[in-house]
Formats: C-alpha cells, structure tokens, sequence
C-alpha cells in the first residue's frame, strides 16, 4: 500500500511540475504579448514634438511668446520643459514660476499647486520668493470653485475651509516677511 502511495505522490509531484512549468511559460507568454500591445498605445498620437531639438533659448522665447499670446495650457508646458531639461540653466528659476503662473491661468490648480510648492522648497533665497507666496495665495484663494461655481456664483460658506486657510496663509507670510513688497497691500486686502 505505501508503494502505491509514494507512486502515487511521485506521479502528481511530476504532474505538478509540468503543470507549473507550462503554466510559466504561459505566463511569461501572456505578459510580453502585453507589453508588446500596451507598447503599441504608448506611442505619440502622430504629433512630432519639436521641442525636443530647440535650444534653452529658443525654448524659453517659445514659452514667453505663449504666455504672451494667453496661450497659458502651452506655456506651462514649455516652461515645464524648459526647467526640466535644463535645470542649470539661467531660465530655470523663471521658467519654474512661469509655469504656475500659467497652469493657474489655465485653470490647472493641481499643477499650478505642485509648481509653486516645489520653486518655494528650491529656490528659498529667490528675490521672487514674495512674488511666489504671492502666487501660493491666488493658486489656493479661488480653489475648489471651479467654472460651475463660478458660473453659478457658488457662496463662499459653502466651500471646504482648507484652500481659504491655505490662501490666508500664504497672503501671511507675504505680509509678515515682505511687508516692502509690491504684493503685500494685496495680500492684506484678501486676508480680510
């Protein structure tokens, strides 16, 4: 009896490790098929980007050109790239705080928010910092409001309390470390 037994567990161990050799081949099989696909998807939508050839100069001419003409979705991007591709580069300071500026004018507070966050962390010592806590404010005073808030002239009171705090705060510190600052009356103004 325990000949057949072991027989038997000798059979389903090997059937076991065929079972499992097939099944891996299956799925390595299965997973390239599926980066092949999604590879396939990944691609550009037939659009060159130039961008990717035009020098730091040209690039930052580009991005202002935008901001210029109120084309403030492409501007941010440009200057976004711009700061990206040349980190070093005597654009990048502007180009960060270019870019939250345009991102909020293009009504993209999320990234209006993390531009501005990230040139406040990077550049302390700016003498753009009063402007950039500036910009904090408006980026967090009008959250949350969106267009059919504003279109349907949504009460204040009914908003959630965390961007009002942000902005005040933000408005704060320009008020208290930039009492010179051309921003400060402003900031004053909306604390109130």
């Amino acid at each position: 009896m325990s000949d057949v037994i072991t027989d038997a567990s000798l059979r389903l161990a090997a059937l076991v490790r065929s079972s499992s050799q097939k099944l891996g081949r299956s799925l390595i099989l299965c997973t390239s098929a599926a980066v092949l696909a999604l590879g396939g998807c990944a691609g550009s939508d037939g659009q060159k980007d130039d961008t990717d050839i035009w020098s730091e100069t040209k690039l930052y001419s580009e991005a202002t050109e935008k901001l210029n003409d109120a084309d403030f979705a492409k501007c941010g991007k440009y200057f976004e790239k711009l700061e990206a591709r040349f980190p070093f580069g005597p654009y990048s300071q502007q180009a960060q705080i270019n870019a939250a500026y345009c991102y909020w004018k293009a009504q993209e507070q999320a990234q209006a928010q993390v531009a501005i966050d990230r040139f406040i962390k990077l550049h302390q010592g700016s003498p753009n910092l009063d402007y950039a806590y500036y910009l904090k404010g408006l980026i967090s005073f009008n959250d949350d409001l969106g267009w059919l808030g504003k279109f349907t002239g949504q009460d204040l009171s009914e908003r959630d309390p965390k961007a009002a705090k942000e902005a005040f705060e933000s408005f704060k510190v320009v008020v208290e470390r930039f009492p010179d600052s051309k921003y400060a009356p402003d900031s004053l103004d909306r604390m109130r």
